[in-house]
């Protein structure tokens, strides 16, 4: 007679069986929320893009005459759809100081004498912008009689396509502040079971955003030509970015375990990346996305890095200030997470009790132990 053997698994499992022992429950929760987050990722980004409309352009017009200047503000910005928010500036200098201090993206000067108007754009704030300018202006000024020459103020350079690579370049320190404190997470637990371990890991995340700052901002500039500008200037901008990043990613993770990875990637690329005016600048975003990007890391990293290549660096304090906001709020969150949840652990242990949830992230895997 055969006797059996150890590796005798029993009577074979129903098809439904099998699902169940293969497929967990946590998997499959997991496994829905990655496809809830894939779907706001396409309506996030269908949403910003599929219709870009100029709405409320800061706009600026000059004449020798106010009454002039006047009347075609007026004009302007009674336009179907207010496309332009016009206002009247003494003159051309006064127009241009305006757009280099990014308080408009554009210009008219209009010159009474003749039927050539001056129109002022910068397509370092973003090309799609500046060409909405000259459609909407170039209409206008046709239907009047009048022809217009375009001066593009704060021109980018040969090696910036399109204005993007401000953009471009933000993204990609994004994408690796988050992927650096996700992998601090994957490497010893999501969430710090002290406060030293997270002060390590906002450090190794600080030593990281110092090194990514300067790297990114020495390809785009010296090595492919991409962005003029101070590299100083965007080292420190690059390191405050991919800092913010990583910090709110490890605040997500210390609140959420594993789950906290895609939080940080809802935050950052969902919402943050189409609403950053990046391939379409604020003003040609549908309102929700114009209302939110500018407090999100992508977009306001956006704007600071085109002032700085394209602007003298004017205008970046708000951008900087949020920023800020973000890397503060980021360590902040992960420090109390890594006290509350070494307060827990010492309660549990005093008690006789388990740890609790935190005992294990969703993903299975268990904690962190002995004090990593």
């Amino acid at each position: 007679m055969t006797q059996p053997t150890g590796t005798d698994a029993g009577p074979p499992l129903g098809f439904l069986a099998e699902i169940k022992d293969a497929v967990t429950t946590r998997a499959a929760l997991l496994v829905l929320g990655v496809l809830a987050l894939q779907l706001a990722f396409i309506t996030s980004y269908i949403g910003a893009f599929h219709h870009p409309r100029p709405s409320g352009i800061p706009f600026a017009v000059a004449a020798p005459a106010a009454p002039v200047a006047e009347r075609s503000a007026q004009q302007l910005d009674t336009l179907p759809g207010t496309p332009l928010d016009a206002r009247t500036v003494r003159d051309e200098a006064a127009a241009v100081e305006q757009i280099m201090n990014r308080r408009v993206d554009g210009a008219l000067v209009i010159d009474p004498a003749g039927k050539t108007d001056k129109l002022l754009v910068a397509s370092g704030a973003g090309a799609s912008l500046s060409q909405a300018v000259e459609e909407i202006v170039g209409l206008v000024e046709r239907s009047g009689g009048r022809t217009v020459r375009v001066v593009d103020v704060a021109p980018v350079t040969a090696g910036d396509g399109r204005g993007l690579s401000s953009f471009y370049l933000v993204v990609g320190w994004c994408v690796g502040g988050y992927l650096c404190a996700a992998i601090l997470a994957i490497s010893a637990g999501a969430r710090p079971a002290n406060i030293h371990r997270a002060v390590i890991r906002l450090g190794a995340l600080l030593v990281y955003a110092i090194a990514a700052g300067l790297l990114g901002a020495v390809i785009a500039g010296p090595v492919l030509g991409a962005l003029p500008g101070s590299i100083t200037g965007l080292w420190g901008l690059g390191t405050l970015v991919v800092f913010a990043v990583g910090a709110i990613t490890l605040a997500f993770q210390g609140i959420a375990g594993v789950i906290g990875i895609g939080l940080a990637i809802l935050l950052v690329v969902v919402f943050g990346n189409p609403s950053a005016g990046g391939a379409y600048p604020y003003p040609l975003l549908p309102p929700f996305w114009k209302a939110i990007g500018p407090w999100l890391p992508p977009g306001a990293g956006t704007y600071a890095a085109r002032s700085i290549a394209y602007f003298k660096g004017n205008d970046v304090t708000g951008p900087l200030l949020v920023l800020s906001g973000w890397a503060v709020l980021g360590s902040a969150v992960t420090l109390a997470c890594a006290v509350f949840r070494r307060g827990r652990a010492g309660a549990a242990v005093g008690s006789g009790l388990p740890g609790g949830p935190d005992d294990a992230d969703v993903s299975g895997a268990p904690s962190e132990a002995g004090g990593r």
